[in-house]
């Protein structure tokens, strides 16, 4: 079996953009005619770029060769033009042809990929939602009012949500790390309340930030948090230096969680080893794949840390975090676009799976779900957006 071509697909997520204003997509198909998909998290280039990127590493690297061979195959290109480090942009397009190349396999033979990553531990994950502004409602408000946010956390926890993320910290910028204000702290105390009086012990309530605050700011804002017990304080620091953020979890019981914009089994080796976190959040359309979280999670488990997979992407980045989270003793908690209505059902053939809080588990071949081609074509992106933007400044 040989890798003959690949195709991508920028593709436009309509109104509201829960997940991105576009999704990256790519077909890989062998000279027998079995077809694979992947998607790539994108982040510092464009995305017709990042897509041209796959195509060119495909060409250079893939073309010819088998998709079985998932270590040459990754080594050759982590190593290319003589990087063997670290790269995001390079990693995220690796991650998508990585997926694509096991569902190529797993329809080869048959199985679903988490039977060739050491079979399906769990039939069903345990799954969480951001907290979204409800339809029609103006998003900036939405975000700084707490006691919106209190009603829409009511409604998914009456949907089956045992878990719900927030972020009321503030706009993230070019200029973090800083010093939260009095108000942000003020306002983030206040989500916390009224969150926690509505989920009572029925929800966990996860606390999001962006690599934000300084080490000093941030163990103000986990003092604070204290009395609300949270499942999670993610990613406190910036993620450049993992040093820093340990300092903030030996400073406070809260769990740290963070990964979102780590890549490679060599940068989670060094939140594990310096104690920044016990909960990794690696994004499988930018981390190096399948194969490569599958042993950041063996890494983990030595370190009794937990992984709970991230997901601001598309349904393909989903696909992949279920197969690899089924394997997985140490999975804890797996991130949900709501519950996978919209046009996450659209792009897809078959749905995932959701039911009270948890995603079922599929069994068919490969990463067990497939993109609508015909519905990605009809929804072209033409714009040259990066998938997020920091703020210039606080103001």
């Amino acid at each position: 079996m040989k890798l003959d071509r690949c195709d991508s697909f920028v593709v436009g997520n309509p109104s509201p953009g829960i997940g991105g204003r576009y999704f990256i997509f790519v077909k890989l198909t062998t000279q027998c005619g079995i077809t694979g998909w992947g998607e790539i998290y994108n982040a510092s280039f464009g995305p017709h770029l990042v897509a041209a990127m796959a195509e060119e590493v495909f060409a250079h690297e893939m073309a010819g060769e088998d998709p079985f061979q998932i270590e040459k195959i990754w080594r050759r290109v982590y190593s290319r033009g003589f990087s063997q480090r670290p790269d995001i942009s390079l990693m995220g397009v690796l991650s998508g042809l990585e997926i694509a190349c096991w569902d190529i396999i797993g329809k080869a033979t048959d199985q679903p990929v988490h039977n060739l990553l050491g079979g399906k531990l769990h039939q069903k994950l345990r799954s969480y939602s951001y907290l979204y502004p409800p339809e029609g409602a103006d998003a900036e408000t939405f975000y700084a009012d707490p006691d919106a946010s209190a009603e829409i956390a009511e409604r998914y926890i009456q949907e089956g949500f045992t878990a719900v993320k927030f972020d009321p910290a503030g706009a993230y910028t070019i200029l973090d790390p800083h010093m939260p204000s009095l108000e942000d702290i003020d306002r983030s105390e206040q989500f916390l309340r009224v969150l926690r009086e509505v989920a009572g012990a029925r929800a966990d309530l996860l606390f999001g930030t962006h690599g934000q605050f300084s080490v000093a700011g941030a163990k103000r804002m986990a003092a604070m948090m204290q009395t609300y017990d949270p499942l999670w304080f993610e990613e406190p620091t910036p993620p450049e230096r993992p040093e820093m953020m340990a300092q903030v979890a030996r400073a406070t019981s809260i769990p740290i969680a963070t990964g979102e914009r780590l890549t490679t089994k060599y940068e989670f080796a060094r939140i594990l080893e310096t104690g920044a976190a016990s909960i990794l959040q690696m994004n499988l359309g930018r981390v190096g794949g399948l194969l490569e979280a599958k042993k950041i999670a063996g890494m983990a488990e030595t370190y009794y840390a937990h992984i709970a997979p991230h997901l601001y992407c598309g349904p393909i980045v989903a696909a992949a975090n279920i197969q690899l989270s089924a394997t997985c003793p140490n999975f804890l908690i797996l991130e949900s676009i709501r519950t996978w209505g919209g046009f996450y059902a659209e792009i897809l053939t078959e749905k995932i799976d959701w039911q009270d809080g948890y995603v079922i588990v599929p069994d068919r071949p490969g990463i067990g779900f497939e993109i609508d081609e015909a519905v990605a074509l009809a929804h072209p992106y033409h714009d040259t957006h990066l998938h997020l933007n920091m703020h210039e400044d606080r103001a």
